[in-house]
């Protein structure tokens, strides 16, 4: 066994190998860029070495820097987490050559499934189904209009070396085709060194399932199981699920049959995922088909290990090491249900645009035991920086249950107590795909979010009953307030009571809510509702009538409290009773007409502007592209109009709501 592991990569995925290592006597070496010099991963390991700049292409990527920080700290092995190194065939051959094994697959598996063209090839070969599509090079967008018309539409454009969503447009038309290619091979280039691009028919109705396979380098290949992760944005899983609601036992053993035959063809060992795309209408369940394989440890693979018992990280590195799999094909079994949510610094409200920034509060969700667990898998802290420099995910928050229905309520209680203030979070957008009647009934496609949200997230829907007692905990909220006042600062006097009658308006709904020590009346009706609140508080623990408990975040506003639970923000207007017809009409500031101006929706680097001054433009038309966390966003113009001025150029660096154009 070895005795010094360094991991090559960052943030959550660095702390997850840290943890197991250090429970198998490890000693254990970080390594960091400027951006990550206080990070948790670099705090949590027995040494750490400086790499570089904060860009990953300066630090993460420099396999050199990598090698040499593990011979100057004597490690005998290197993890490469998922993403960054993890899937370059040379970084595992320079490891070979350096004399320090690579806890992953050997070089040639990496560069047979790293290629996706190649891949597929591959896989037809071993006899695993593949979609049809085109699997050559491909010259220019011209060839690509004529090779994608060719196939029928709609077509999936992807990047060879592609991977975790980036590299990907899907096309259903020309113009999508030539509006799309040549951002696909730029994201490519810029995402893996590699700008070759493929095209293969897009499956309608399609379900993403993955089939994780195991072996040893005695020979020895299992799979554990599949995950479903058909819940996607951009082609970037949002959620992921063990065992699949779709795949019947049949269905599970032929695809697992066929991704071992795939990982036997590349002799392959250590952890591996092959992915499969599967027909949503074929009933029969029979029509699967290969995507890719992805060699290296997935960000789901802790849905796995809950349903399994098994530990990943500790599997690979005694593969690594050179032991056999304890354990057989016959040995696998399934044992619960098991979600993990991604939480991404994002805001759903406003498309889902990047966010960034520090983390003024921090505090994940406790860890639950016994019947429900309830899992968090970070590498942040409360005042680190969620930085434009690397992936936008805060956390993973896995739940597991002994049926699907427990493990999906496990996260929205979680959910309802994640705390995080600073950058926008889509924290309310997984508490509703958790509660959507569609995904309850596992009823999933990967255009699931596009065709339940074709407008956008505008927060999940609250039932009656849950906006009643969100009018108690605001009145109970602000009596708090009104008695800390009168107790601690005076500010009442020592005779003046706090108000027991309050007006509480939530949406265009008043409340008339009683507070007294004993009861709480919601609009004439007693509420059984016991709340623990201390004026300060950020979270809000409410127990309800049949036992349930609700935890809402709150935070303080000019009239009120911002309510957040269940997947949606409520601002609630709390004013007392006496004054409140008095009050109808606060000052709200009219927000600026800002129609005329392209600003920028997010921070990122402006690649490129399609427009000049005295240009006519038509509605839809693109105006500029803007990179950011490694993806293009093309911006359009809302209306007809002429260029009035150029603010920025490309190549500029932007800063949210920073103008790059005006128009008149």
């Amino acid at each position: 066994m070895f005795k010094k592991i360094l991991v090559a990569n960052r943030g959550e995925i660095a702390c997850r190998v840290f943890r197991t290592a250090k429970r198998m006597g490890l000693q254990t070496v970080a390594v960091y860029s400027d951006a990550d010099a206080r990070a948790p991963h670099v705090l949590m390991a027995d040494e750490a070495v400086r790499l570089g700049p904060a860009p990953a292409a300066e630090s993460y990527l420099k396999a050199e820097l990598i090698l040499l920080a593990a011979r100057e700290t004597g490690a005998d092995c290197i993890h490469p987490g998922y993403g960054f190194l993890s899937e370059r065939e040379s970084f595992a051959r320079a490891c070979a050559e350096a004399g320090i094994a690579f806890v992953g697959p050997p070089p040639g598996a990496i560069a047979a499934m790293g290629d996706k063209i190649e891949s597929k090839k591959l896989a037809k070969q071993a006899g695993v189904n593949v979609v049809p599509g085109y699997l050559g090079e491909i010259a220019d967008t011209d060839e690509a209009v004529r090779i994608a018309g060719e196939i029928g539409y709609p077509v999936m454009m992807k990047a060879s070396a592609g991977g975790g969503g980036k590299g990907m447009r899907l096309a259903w038309s020309e113009q999508d085709v030539r509006e799309g290619f040549e951002a696909t091979k730029r994201e490519g280039l810029a995402s893996f060194g590699d700008d070759r691009v493929f095209i293969e028919k897009f499956i309608e109705s399609p379900r993403h399932i993955e089939i994780q396979v195991l072996g040893d380098q005695h020979g020895n290949i299992v799979y554990l199981n599949e995950r479903e992760c058909s819940v996607q944005r951009r082609h970037q899983k949002v959620v992921e699920e063990a065992p699949s609601p779709f795949v019947t036992p049949k269905m599970r053993a032929a695809m697992g049959e066929q991704a071992v035959a795939l990982a036997r063809a590349v002799d392959y060992h250590s952890a591996g995922t092959v992915e499969l795309i599967v027909s949503g209408t074929d009933t029969t369940g029979e029509s699967f088909y290969f995507l890719e394989m992805n060699t290296r440890l997935q960000v789901e693979h802790p849905v796995t290990e809950e349903i399994t018992g098994l530990d990943l990280v500790e599997q690979m590195i005694r593969v690594a090491a050179g032991e056999p799999l304890a354990f057989g094909q016959s040995d696998v079994g399934i044992n619960g249900w098991s979600v993990e949510n991604r939480v991404y610094a994002e805001d759903p409200y406003r498309g889902f645009l990047p966010s960034i920034g520090r983390l003024v509060r921090y505090n994940p969700p406790r860890h639950g035991e016994d019947l429900v667990r309830t899992r968090v898998d970070d590498g942040v802290a409360e005042g680190g920086e969620v930085s434009m420099f690397y992936d936008p995910m805060i956390a993973k928050l896995i739940t597991w249950a002994p049926t699907r229905a427990a493990a999906i309520d496990a996260q929205v209680t979680a959910l309802d107590a994640f705390e995080i203030e600073g950058p926008g979070t889509n924290i309310d957008f997984l508490s509703a795909l958790m509660q959507h009647p569609r995904f309850r009934a596992g009823r999933l496609t990967t255009g699931f979010i596009a065709e339940e949200y074709p407008d956008g997230f505008h927060g999940a829907p609250a039932a009656p009953a849950l906006l009643r007692e969100l009018a108690a905990i605001a009145a109970f909220a602000a009596t708090a307030h009104a008695d800390r006042a009168r107790r601690i600062e005076g500010q009442l006097g020592h005779r003046l009571q706090p108000p027991a009658e309050w007006v509480v308006r939530i949406g265009e709904v008043d409340h008339d809510v009683h507070v007294s020590p004993d009861a709480i009346n919601v609009d004439g009706e007693p509420l059984d509702i016991g709340i623990e609140y201390t004026p300060g508080d950020r979270l809000i623990e409410a127990e309800l009538a049949d036992e349930a408990r609700l935890a809402v975040r709150i935070a303080p506003t000019r009239t009120g409290f911002r309510l957040t639970t269940r997947g949606a923000s409520h601002v609630a207007r709390v004013l007392p009773a006496r004054v409140a017809p008095y009050a109808q009409h606060l000052l709200e500031k009219v927000p600026p007409d800002l129609s005329k101006f392209l600003i920028a929706p997010m921070p990122g680097l402006l690649v490129r502007l399609d427009v000049a001054v005295g240009d006519k433009v038509e509605a839809g038309q693109p105006l500029a592209v803007v990179e950011a966390m490694k993806m293009e966003n093309i911006l359009r113009a809302e209306k007809s109009a002429t260029v009035k001025t150029l603010n920025a150029a490309a190549g500029d660096s932007l800063a949210v709501d920073q103008v790059i154009l005006e128009l008149e």
